[in-house]
């Protein structure tokens, strides 16, 4: 029974701490979820957003009508309401009126600015997404490199064992031993240097995903990334057109610039104000009774400094079209050169995967074992043994650089598009 306890025991203790490695791992999915769900950043677009949504009725809406008291031809000698036959206290409710259009059309530049928020919003998931693919690509490629220098310091000790051996029993110089030690301690400060960069990358990625900049984080060890052939150029510029939230964000930003300029054009129309009073007026001093007072008053405005005033908001809004129509197809030209870098990268960066996976690499590695078999037998020096592990060294690190560079690529180009179809 005792065996069993203990047996059980080792199970439950062997599933907890699988539970809690497996809930400490980041994953790429993982961080991404994160960051749309917790970024402040999204948050405080999305509450501009209610805000918008809230302002468009407000924008169609009246306003306020205005209510008045006011006590007429009140004489300053006396202050008696009922000494002259024109006192009298009035109340009155006043309402202005724009222009029938005018409500409409400042409904319709808020809803149109309301849109160009929902664009940016998506915009914004886009590039948030993208930036914590990029922080995590590189996380991951800093461990790759940790793991290749202590790879390398590994192997560098077993030539220094090998060097030694050999000068103990005369076979060997002294200062192949120091060489390897060499080696070593500039792996160490490699080391040390890369510790770092991952240390800024870990703080800059708990920044996007509002966690505490020193809050650790453990990225798995392996990852399955299958690299295709992707759509042409062309198809991607296509996409875009379809799918990037920047450049839609940009078009109704064109149509919010031609609401104000139509509300502009309204603006040379008088507004009108419509006002009822009620005058009530007591009895005279001799009794003699007076009848209360109703007036009605409209008003409207005269544009008669349109010149300076109304024609130059034409010119204005006039202008801010042109400006947005500009701005778009600058921003077209820049979302073209996005496509086309990342693009570049992609191509470049599996091309070099392939070259390092099937040629460079197992050729290095064959070399070092081949350097490493003729010292022991005194065929080969140790200087050039050392280098050549120090060539497979700087391979892998670049095997892995590309390898990061693909997937970094990859991130930029779905944002940059808008959607994740890249692929043939």
């Amino acid at each position: 029974m005792l065996v069993l306890y203990k047996c059980y025991l080792l199970i439950v203790c062997f599933c907890f701490m699988h539970t809690l490695k497996a809930e400490t791992l980041l994953t790429l999915k993982s961080a991404t979820q994160i960051v749309l769900r917790d970024n402040p950043n999204l948050a405080q677009i999305n509450a501009r957003l209610q805000a918008m949504q809230a302002m468009i009725p407000q924008s169609g809406a009246l306003p306020d009508p205005e209510i008045s008291f006011n006590a007429l031809n009140l004489p300053v000698d006396s202050f008696d309401l009922r000494q002259e036959n024109m006192t009298q206290m009035q109340f009155g409710i006043t309402q202005k009126i724009p222009f029938p259009s005018k409500l409409a059309l400042r409904e319709q530049v808020a809803t149109d600015e309301r849109k160009v928020i929902v664009e940016n919003l998506h915009e914004a998931r886009l590039q948030l997404v993208s930036d914590v693919k990029q922080q995590w690509w590189l996380i991951f490629y800093f461990d790759r490199v940790l793991n290749i220098i202590d790879n390398t310091q590994t192997l560098l000790r077993q030539f220094v064992e090998v060097a030694r051996t050999k000068y103990e029993v005369g076979q060997g110089l002294q200062q192949d031993v120091l060489l390897a030690q060499l080696e070593s301690s500039k792996l160490l400060d490699q080391k040390l240097k890369w510790q770092g960069q991952r240390q800024k990358t870990v703080a800059a990625l708990n920044t996007l995903l509002n966690q505490a900049a020193n809050q650790k984080i453990i990225l798995p060890n392996t990852v399955v990334a299958k690299f295709k052939k992707l759509l042409s150029e062309e198809v991607l510029y296509q996409q875009a057109q379809q799918f990037r939230a920047t450049l839609s964000a940009g078009q109704q930003q064109i149509q919010v610039a031609k609401s104000r300029l139509e509300l502009a054009k309204e603006d040379i129309y008088p507004d009108f104000k419509v006002g009822a009073f009620y005058g009530g007026r007591d009895d005279t001093l001799e009794g003699i009774e007076r009848a209360d007072f109703f007036s009605l008053k409209l008003s409207m405005s005269i544009p008669i400094f349109a010149d300076r005033k109304q024609n130059m908001a034409i010119q204005q809004r006039n202008a801010e079209v042109m400006q947005a129509n500009y701005a778009l197809q600058d921003l077209w030209n820049q979302v073209r050169k996005q496509i086309s870098i990342a693009y570049s990268d992609y191509q470049r960066s599996t091309q070099q995967i392939i070259l390092f996976e099937t040629g460079i690499i197992p050729q290095a590695r064959q070399t070092v074992a081949s350097m490493l078999a003729g010292y022991q037998v005194n065929k080969v020096d140790f200087l050039n043994l050392v280098r050549s592990e120090i060539n497979l060294f700087s391979f892998e690190m670049q095997y892995w650089q590309s390898f990061v560079e693909a997937n970094q690529a990859l991130a930029r180009l779905n944002a940059v598009v808008g959607q994740d179809n890249l692929y043939e």
